[in-house]
């Protein structure tokens, strides 16, 4: 078997660094031939210089394809029949790529590995939220109360739940785009990825594209990877309207204009009552129950303040003191504007 292994990576050289040796110490003593491909949709002088003494392949499109239009930059320099298509903010953990690739070995078209926060693996990151009809609007309607908002929490609790205590792959295509390990002939019974989507939803797109066709996706708990969430994405400062703007031509493109207009027009006009913003942790930690009939229980940690999608860790019995998150979060992510909800 060949495999690519094609990262996108935008003014990220330091990530980059991390994540390949991250896959190569994964991947030693596979015997695998391994295509090793890195399209620079922006570098400067010293970032290119430490690309440079990376055992990869530096692709330089001149311009900032963005990450649909680097994957397929990348895919199309590639015959290898099965391709890894990474974020440079991913570190693979040991045993990672060997799990995918089994999934695919066993008849997934698509597979995505289980996504920790920290590199402790304490809080686990959820799984790609429903794209569906009916999801959609129960997003509009929790924004705007909060007797839906915890209808909606409850729906993606069972959601989340179903990924994170999987202890075998499940069928499944909520599967994240910072890392997808895919067949060559899914990809070219699919497609490409979309390029008119600029950052985000290009993978959310092409997935359901390949749920539509009858492939198989496969979540797999066995792949375990951390996520170093947004650290590509804090980096351009457009990408909070890029985002919106591909959610837009996400939902027009699946649900029609007229379904859009309905959502956009029911955002509008329903008021926002009772809605608080994120709480964020206490100040000492979070102090969880002292009695032990109260266990198992789920800390949830979102920046939405719906409080979902969201983090979470499950903690088995009560903690020596107050809970918090590990001191790799807080150095990245400011905990004042953290919803944190603890849910049975």
């Amino acid at each position: 078997m060949r495999l690519a292994v094609i990262l996108v990576h935008y003014h990220t050289p330091e990530l980059v660094a991390a994540a390949v040796e991250a896959l190569r110490a994964d991947l030693a003593g596979t015997g695998l031939e391994v295509e090793w491909l890195l399209v620079d949709n922006g570098s400067d002088e010293a970032g290119r210089d430490l690309l440079a003494a990376l055992p990869v392949q530096r692709i330089d499109p001149g311009r900032n394809l963005g990450y649909a239009g680097g994957v397929n930059l990348g895919a199309a320099r590639s015959t290898a029949e099965v391709m890894i298509l990474m974020n440079p903010d991913v570190i693979v953990q040991p045993g990672c790529v060997p799990a995918l690739l089994d999934a695919l070995e066993a008849g997934a078209a698509v597979a995505g590995p289980r996504f920790w926060w920290d590199r402790g693996r304490r809080l686990l990151q959820p799984p790609s939220e429903l794209r569906t009809r009916r999801e959609e609007l129960a997003r509009v309607l929790a924004g705007k109360s909060p007797a839906w908002a915890e209808r909606a929490r409850r729906r993606w609790r069972r959601h989340a739940r179903w990924h994170w205590e999987a202890r075998e792959p499940l069928p499944s295509f909520s599967l994240s785009g910072s890392l997808l390990a895919l067949r060559r002939s899914a990809w070219e019974a699919v497609g490409p990825f979309d390029e008119g989507y600029r950052l985000y939803f290009e993978e959310t797109d092409w997935l359901l594209r390949a749920e539509r066709r009858g492939l198989a996706g496969r979540y797999v708990p066995a792949a375990g990877a951390v996520h170093l969430y947004s650290r590509s994405a804090d980096r351009e400062p457009r990408a909070a309207g890029w985002f919106e703007e591909s959610a837009r031509r996400f939902r027009r493109r699946w649900y029609g204009p007229r379904f859009t207009g309905l959502l956009e027009g029911l955002d509008r006009r329903l008021p926002r009552r009772g809605i608080t913003a994120p709480s964020g942790i206490p100040e000492g930690g979070l102090r969880l129950p002292a009695e032990p009939a109260a266990y198992p229980l789920w800390v949830e940690v979102s920046p939405n303040p719906l409080g979902f999608p969201a983090a979470a860790e499950r903690i088995a019995a009560p903690p020596d003191g107050p809970w918090n998150l590990p001191a790799e979060i807080l150095e990245r992510v400011p905990a004042a504007g953290l919803t944190v909800r603890v849910a049975a």
